[in-house]
């Protein structure tokens, strides 16, 4: 079809140049001197287009003959170019791979081709990248030396470029990385606190921050890090309440003291205080810190919804209410014959009415709930145990030594 198509052109351009030209009678005369010289003009056309198609292509050979170093320099280059690109893929695909020397050997000889070509060197992009490639391998071969060297060649060329800044931005954060799995967390949050404020707000930076802070012991830190990646979505929604809760119950764990536990308890965030096993937590923490009143404080507003609460929060809130007994209110014994009334069926209900009866030194009906506690198998063993040794100090107050010694017995046969 293309043939045909030529054909026509070709026919219809000589049907043109006969109309065009067959009739033409006009002569061009040229004058040199004394002589004369007469041509058709249709020759002196044809003449002239010949001429001017010599004419570039005399100039276009001349030029390609007198280019033809620069364009051989570009051809070595782009070879030499070719080359690296070559070789940093090969090292990629290596590294990917996990074989790692090779993938070395390959990232450094990208590199080495590119220093002896001054014009490929100039690519600092390039060159940060390809350091950046040796220095994970180097990482990952435990040779710390070599990746710092990398890693410090990867920075200079990245801020000496300015197409580099992805580069850059990356070199950072592998670096913090590489701290962390040093187990070196200050060096880590230095580089990081390093960062510039949209780097630092990307969610790998936030992982990398959330690492540090708890390989440093910095459960406040970690926590208000967490809520930012739970807010940013870096997390599915169980793994960021798991995440947050046991974060802030750590927080509430470091503190020494009850004036601590209670500046702790304030920091919390409004989300973290509402959670049930982070106030159970914070409770006990009150308990064992001489400070029950605080941690019944925290808990009331739980125990007035106690309905709206499952099975395993209202084990939380009762396993943290008993710790903090002392100096039980008699306001509570309502709130916990509501909640047994409520629940006639679970046992950390009446395991906690039992304890706060015996505060109250109602002793007759305490006796009763707390032994069917302790006998109660679906209770944790420590619940049972604190319930027998209740017991036991109830027999030693009445002078009953033969029952104080048979819930010392109970209590010591229960297993971890």
């Amino acid at each position: 079809m293309r043939m045909v198509i030529w054909l026509v052109l070709l026919f219809v351009a000589a049907v043109v140049a006969a109309l065009t030209l067959g009739n033409n009678d006009g002569l061009a005369s040229f004058y040199w001197r004394g002589w004369r010289m007469d041509l058709s003009l249709n020759l002196f056309l044809l003449l002239l287009l010949g001429g001017c198609f010599g004419l570039m292509t005399l100039m276009q050979s001349l030029d390609a003959l007198l280019t033809l170093p620069k364009r051989a320099r570009l051809w070595r280059m782009a070879q030499r170019e070719r080359s690296a690109q070559i070789a940093l893929r090969e090292a990629l695909a290596e590294f990917f791979g996990a074989r790692y020397s090779r993938a070395q050997k390959a990232a450094e000889r990208a590199l080495n081709i590119q220093a002896m070509t001054p014009d490929l060197a100039q690519d600092g992009s390039f060159m940060a990248l390809a350091h950046l490639v040796a220095a994970q391998c180097a990482h990952r071969l435990q040779d710390r030396r070599g990746r710092d060297d990398h890693l410090r060649q990867a920075l200079q060329t990245a801020q000496s470029s300015a197409g580099a800044r992805p580069q850059e931005e990356g070199a950072r954060l592998l670096a913090a990385e590489w701290a962390l799995d040093d187990r070196d967390a200050q060096r880590a949050l230095t580089l990081l606190a390093d960062l510039g404020p949209g780097v630092a707000r990307r969610t790998q930076a936030l992982r990398l921050k959330l690492q540090g802070s708890r390989l440093a012991h910095e459960p406040m830190e970690a926590l208000r890090t967490a809520r930012l990646l739970a807010k940013h979505q870096g997390f599915s929604k169980s793994a960021a309440q798991g995440l947050l809760r046991s974060l802030a119950s750590e927080a509430l764990e470091e503190a020494r003291d009850a004036d601590q536990l209670r500046a702790t308890w304030q920091q919390l965030d409004a989300a973290d205080r509402r959670d049930v096993f982070v106030a159970a937590r914070a409770a006990q923490k009150a308990a064992s810190l001489g400070a029950p009143e605080d941690g019944r404080g925290w808990l009331r507003p739980f125990w007035d919804a106690v309905a709206e609460h499952g099975d395993d929060e209202r084990r939380a809130l009762a396993e943290a209410l008993v710790p903090c007994m002392p100096g039980l209110g008699p306001e509570w014994l309502q709130r916990l014959e509501f909640a047994a009334q409520r629940f006639p069926r679970d046992a950390t209900m009446a395991y906690a009415l039992g304890h706060a009866l015996a505060e109250r030194q109602l002793w007759g009906k305490a006796r009763l709930m707390l032994e069917q506690a302790g006998e109660d198998r679906e209770l944790s063993v420590t619940a049972r145990r604190r319930s027998w040794l209740r017991l036991a100090e109830m027999a030693d107050n009445d002078g009953d030594t033969e029952r104080r010694a048979r819930c010392y017995e109970s209590a010591a046969r229960l297993g971890d």
